[in-house]
């Protein structure tokens, strides 16, 4: 199990300390799920860069922890904070056929994005995916190609490295101990989000 000190910081030599205050979004009572994610970007230093709050870009998004290339696994949030790495979620129970008829009123005619998610965050875990407010997020650095494909949704990412990977199934295994997480709220950030259906893909835990 891993080892947290009273600010939430991983203490692990494992795990190098790159927290980004500006990722912050209020205390995180709960952890009910990991979302595993691809960065977008050619680097660690390039997502760490992101991860700052700038003039443009006041409150940027990011997630708890990032794996380079090489497997360097970086914490940029703490494990009590709220982080702003899902975006809307889609409709768990749609996406495992258990609807009830209240819940599939409540989403007739919504679209999919702003208001779908919203009909969600209405209800309690595990009636709906874990969101920013109850999840750890973990970047895998790796890049959506060809960067010149202007759909996004037309770019493959990258696969992960041997080392992201085995850096991941260590750090989703403790996250999974240490806070109680079942494996099967372990979940790739499309399954959970509109998200380009390639992101994180190769990636297993």
């Amino acid at each position: 199990m891993l080892i947290i000190d009273s600010t939430g910081v991983v203490i692990d030599p494992r795990v190098r300390h790159a927290i980004s205050p500006a990722l912050e979004r209020g205390d995180m009572k709960i952890v009910h799920g990991i979302i595993v994610h691809q960065t977008g970007s050619s680097s660690a230093a390039v997502t760490l860069n992101g991860y700052k709050s700038t003039k443009d870009n006041p409150k940027p998004s990011g997630a708890h922890f990032l794996i380079d290339k090489d497997g360097t696994i970086y914490q940029t949030v703490s494990i009590y904070k709220k982080a702003p790495h899902v975006g809307f979620l889609k409709s768990r129970c749609v996406a495992q056929h258990t609807c009830s008829p209240t819940e599939l009123k409540a989403l007739k005619g919504k679209k999919p994005g702003q208001q779908i998610g919203e009909v969600e965050l209405k209800k309690k875990w595990p009636s709906k995916y874990p969101s920013n407010a109850d999840s750890i997020g973990i970047e895998i650095v790796g890049e959506a190609l060809p960067k010149n494909e202007p759909n996004r949704d037309r770019r493959t990412y990258e696969s992960v490295t041997k080392e992201q990977q085995a850096s991941l199934q260590w750090l989703v295994q403790e996250l999974s101990l240490t806070l109680n997480v079942r494996m099967a709220e372990v979940f790739r950030h499309p399954i959970v989000s509109w998200k380009n259906e390639t992101e994180a893909s190769t990636a297993t835990w």
